[in-house]
């Protein structure tokens, strides 16, 4: 068995094990203390190892750009095509999608493969071309994340100016964020990971090493069935891997490179969504449960979030193995733009049956219930 693989299967036992776990966590207390140590020790030890690690080839610049661009590209895709998937515009699941699924995740589900199958000296390539990613899901997606906020609860009553400099104080406020400036500001003065005092260093890596099984764990734990829903994003992540399937086909045949870089730029942004953006909506959802007014009103659905990453990851991981799976056949541009189709009809076609019926039954596939008939509900 390939060293990937057996990667990708201890990634899986761990969800599983959070999904056997899940009678223990009974209180919702114990779930929000998990979250809090992820969000609050382990990933910002996470990012700030990996922005003390980057290494910047000026040559290179072009692939982070590449990559922020793709990202900004499949937000406005989804902005246009979730209320086809029956995802009510302005509610909270529509604002959850949108912050997920342009994000990508390649640590957990691109870089195992791309070691094993292209070599470290294409992982390299994928590591610098994931800072433009983390540009969007840590600082865009948050900026998107509490705008959203605050123009769902109408917060009128706040000034241009007071609003700014609340949303930058509370930017500042937040671990990931505070790690990022904290880092920034390391390697502008020329310190990195191995200039670092040792017990710092070595206290720092011990954190960030909880980062991947505590997700895990915690995707496993939290995860709520609703069949109907789980049919609903397993439609959405093909309508997902078909349109970045035509995007790829498109990159890969205006811009020259070599079988292993087209190999790359198909399966770098097939990765599962990221956790990060499930970060941002959780820490608003605190601010809200702080605030009674607010409570009964979420800005974003938590539920629906975490349920799409414990669906993305092995979907992803599936997907990413069969590219590396099938040799040279993805280097073709044509054969990309007939799997990214195969893959779009397929999305469609379910969903337009559904939408069909759904005149007549008035059934909503994201509640996975009976539409009120207010359809007040977010």
């Amino acid at each position: 068995m390939s060293i990937a693989l057996q990667k990708t299967l201890s990634l899986i036992l761990l969800i599983v094990l959070g999904l056997i776990l899940k009678r223990k966590f009974t209180n919702p207390d114990q779930n929000k203390g998990l979250k809090m140590i992820i969000l609050d020790v382990a990933l910002p030890a996470m990012i700030f190892v990996a922005l003390l690690k980057i290494e910047i080839n000026p040559d290179l610049l072009m692939l982070p750009v590449f990559a922020l661009i793709f990202n900004v590209l499949l937000l406005v895709i989804a902005k246009y095509a979730l209320p086809f998937f029956g995802v009510e515009g302005n509610s909270s699941s529509m604002r959850t999608l949108l912050l997920l699924l342009p994000s990508l995740a390649p640590g957990l589900t691109c870089f195992p493969f791309v070691v094993e199958y292209l070599g470290e000296d294409l992982l390299a390539l994928a590591a610098l071309s994931d800072i433009g990613n983390k540009v969007f899901v840590l600082i865009l997606a948050y900026l998107l994340a509490i705008s959203w906020y605050y123009k769902h609860h109408q917060l009128k009553s706040v000034s241009s100016s007071q609003r700014v400099k609340q949303l930058l104080l509370a930017m500042v406020k937040e671990p990931i964020n505070a790690v990022i400036l904290t880092a920034i500001l390391l390697l502008s003065i020329g310190i990195n990971m191995e200039r670092l005092p040792m017990f710092l260093s070595q206290s720092i890596l011990m954190m960030k090493d909880m980062m991947t099984p505590l997700v895990l764990l915690f995707i496993g734990i939290a995860v709520v069935f609703k069949w109907e829903q789980m049919r609903m994003l397993a439609g959405l992540l093909l309508f997902r891997a078909g349109i970045i399937f035509l995007i790829c086909g498109v990159f890969i045949l205006l811009v020259p490179m070599s079988t292993e870089m087209m190999l790359l730029a198909v399966v770098f942004p097939q990765s599962a969504v990221s956790f990060w953006p499930f970060a941002h909506m959780s820490a608003i959802r605190s601010m809200e449960l702080s605030q009674a007014e607010l409570k009964s009103n979420p800005t974003f659905n938590l539920e629906l979030g975490i349920n799409l990453l414990a669906l993305s990851m092995p979907f992803s991981t599936l997907l990413i193995l069969g590219v590396f799976s099938s040799g040279s056949y993805f280097t073709n541009p044509a054969h990309v733009f007939l799997i990214g189709g195969i893959l779009l009809v397929g999305s469609i076609i379910p969903m337009l049956v559904k939408w069909m019926s759904s005149l007549d039954t008035g059934f909503d596939p994201i509640e996975g219930q009976k539409l009120k008939e207010n359809n007040s509900m977010e």
